[in-house]
């Protein structure tokens, strides 16, 4: 998910500097749902005249095609492009050449446009996302959270005991590693994008929230069905994955935009953190307007929750429309609620977590006789793999896990229940051994048994829900990641809050090592393999594994690339085959 400060201005700034590689939006090789809306766009360079540029689809004209006319803008925002529009079109299944010609030059696309069945497969869609999620978490939580002895796990996490699994590719249409925006928009529109943007394609508009769209599930969902509609999150509710589900911005941080979209579209449950982006200008605000959209949830029926406490009340009273904000920020992770009362615990002490959250869920969104689409995202899992605070990020996949384990007794007995758990992308992060403090020397690699000597950890018993009630013990596991800058490293819990790696140094530019860290006992000093201006790890190319149950579920073999995901998802609810 987010990035901190510096990372984000890094990367963004790179990705917005480069020349766009398309000029004919969707791009080449789309694939998307037919009946879904869609803006289609051409630029052409050197702000020709309207006579002078030709564009056909299977030959045709565009206005035949979509039976709309096009808006043609020499030099569309005084910039050295003319652009070709036709904005909210829609299209009938089948393949598609779109052909640009503009002098001598030509430029062509691909796209196919799919249908489905008229009659859903599926009730009910729920998508998990453990944002960041990846195959060294998923190991670790299961040594942590079941138990590991003689070669074997005493059982297996609820995502493992899954019976269709697949591989996830998940690059953006600019860049082989992605963010969390236009990774998590491939789920939620079928759509490849670019890194940081929503439900839009990168185009050469000047302002974010002028790209060309692409509909969203949850405003599919709105339009074409009587279903529910649900979204919860463990971090703000306005960032990249939660946010996937209904905006449209070409820059994930506009945070307040995101919030009104949120209301626009109006999922029937919303949960997460970011109360300040739904308050009037003020004090407690990060507004700069006086729009009260906590008020205006309120004035349509909404109930609004603050607390767990009254999250749970709600939701057994039978309430079927909840907006909870729990938190200015993130809601706290599992390590912090549960273990190291750190982050904001002290000052929001009834936080939810994501079981009760998904458990809450499901009584309000089942009761709609129609059924339910509901994501829920694990989102600190990628937070706290960027700050290379692995515990965090583990604990955070065992509490997903839990919630998928709640999804799954709500879909026992039934047959109508899609149930999907896929990361959005995944981190560089590696289980290759165990710490032990009873091995001579000081230092992490003194005390690091790989092969062999890498012993079972001696965790404290587990609680009810598989989480150790002590992490700080003798012997603990050696989980490491891929990606890192100059930091230092103890090989062993930071249970005075969220590991900070690095901070900035004299110049304020360069990213160096945390001396608080470096002073810790048997701290280790380690040079960075990253550029020196990032102050965390970053995500990785690597496939992610998805794992599903129910109507549909088959689908989900071999590699695919995520906006496979999407196709499953429209194909069980039938969304395009109205």
């Amino acid at each position: 998910m987010r990035h901190a400060v510096a990372a984000s201005l890094f990367l963004i700034g790179a990705f917005t500097a480069a020349p766009h590689a398309q000029t004919i939006y969707p791009i080449d090789r789309a694939e998307f749902l037919a009946g879904s809306r869609f803006d289609f766009k051409v630029e052409f360079p050197d702000a020709p005249k309207p006579e002078a540029v030709k564009v056909t689809i299977n030959g045709k004209s565009v206005d035949a095609v979509f039976g709309k006319p096009t808006t043609f803008l020499e030099a569309e925002e005084g910039q050295k492009h003319s652009a070709l529009w036709a904005r909210g079109v829609a299209l009938p299944p089948g393949r598609y050449l779109v052909e640009a010609t503009q002098g001598n030059a030509r430029k062509s696309v691909v796209w196919e446009v799919y249908g489905t069945q008229r009659r859903p497969r599926a009730k009910n869609v729920i998508l998990f996302i453990g944002d960041g999620m990846s195959v060294g978490h998923r190991t670790a939580a299961r040594v942590i959270a079941k138990n590991w002895r003689e070669g074997k796990y005493d059982g297996d996490l609820a995502m493992d005991d899954m019976p269709h699994m697949a591989l996830i590719s998940t690059s953006g249409s600019d860049s082989i590693v992605t963010d969390s925006a236009n990774s998590a928009s491939a789920y939620a529109t079928g759509h490849k994008s670019c890194n940081a943007a929503l439900g839009v394609y990168c185009a050469k508009n000047a302002l974010n929230l002028d790209h060309p769209k692409v509909e969203t599930i949850g405003e599919l969902i709105r339009r074409r069905t009587k279903k529910s509609l649900g979204v919860v999150t463990n971090t703000e509710i306005v960032d990249a994955t939660p946010a996937s589900i209904i905006a449209h911005t070409r820059h994930r941080r506009d945070y307040n935009a995101i919030a009104t979209m949120f209301e626009a579209v109006r999922p029937d449950v919303i949960m997460g953190g970011g109360k300040p982006h739904f308050k009037p200008k003020g004090e407690g605000s990060k507004r700069t307007d006086d729009l009260d959209l906590i008020g205006k949830f309120r004035d349509v029926g909404y109930t609004y929750v603050e607390t767990k406490t009254a999250m749970l009340e709600a939701a057994a009273s039978g309430k079927t429309k909840l907006l909870g904000l729990f938190n200015d920020s993130n809601i706290d992770g599992a390590f912090d609620l549960r273990l190291a009362k750190k982050g904001t615990v002290s000052k929001f002490p009834d936080q939810p977590d994501v079981p009760s959250q998904t458990r809450a869920a499901l009584k309000m969104l089942s009761k709609n006789p129609h059924g339910f689409f509901l994501m829920v995202e694990s989102g600190r899992i990628d937070k706290y793999s960027h700050s290379l605070d692995w515990e965090r990020a583990v604990f955070d996949t065992i509490m997903l896990d839990n919630a998928v384990q709640v999804a799954k007794d709500f879909a026992a007995g039934r047959n109508d229940t899609l149930i999907i758990v896929v990361p959005d992308h995944t981190h560089a992060v590696s289980l290759v051994g165990t710490y032990d403090d009873a091995r001579p020397g000081q230092l992490p690699r003194d005390r690091l048994g790989p092969y062999d000597l890498s012993l079972p950890p001696n965790y404290g018993p587990r609680d009810a829900e598989g989480y150790p009630t002590d992490m700080d013990t003798s012997r603990r596991l050696a989980v490491i990641f891929g990606t890192f800058p100059d930091t230092c490293d103890i090989a062993r819990p930071y249970m005075d809050g969220e590991r900070v790696p690095a901070v900035k140094g004299p110049d304020g530019k360069t990213m160096v090592a945390n001396e608080k860290d470096c002073a810790r006992p048997g701290a280790v000093r380690k040079a960075g393999n990253l550029p020196f201006g990032m102050p965390q790890g970053v995500h990785a190319a690597d496939d992610g594994i998805l794992t599903a149950m129910g109507p549909g579920a088959e689908r989900f073999r071999g590699r695919k690339d995520n906006t496979f995901v999407f196709r499953v998802m429209a194909e069980v609810l039938a969304l395009g085959g109205r």
